[in-house]
């Protein structure tokens, strides 16, 4: 692996169905405009309860992606 230079920046995806739904939703929104996405990291989750049952995801992410011609 050669050496890299990373920027990293902050987003919030959400999802009525998971977690995972609301993380794959955010990755793929950001990388329409986001080039070179490398890692995630989940930093907070936190949800909405509507009677008594979990009715909405919400996943604060980190991601890092190469700055071009790095």
């Amino acid at each position: 692996m050669s050496d890299r230079t990373y920027k990293i920046i902050e987003i919030v995806g959400s999802s009525a169905t998971s977690i995972e739904e609301a993380i794959s939703g955010a990755i793929a929104d950001a990388a329409k405009t986001v080039h070179h996405i490398r890692w995630f990291e989940v930093v907070e989750t936190r949800g909405h309860v509507e009677d008594g049952k979990v009715a909405h995801y919400q996943v604060t992410l980190k991601i890092g992606f190469t700055i071009e011609g790095t």
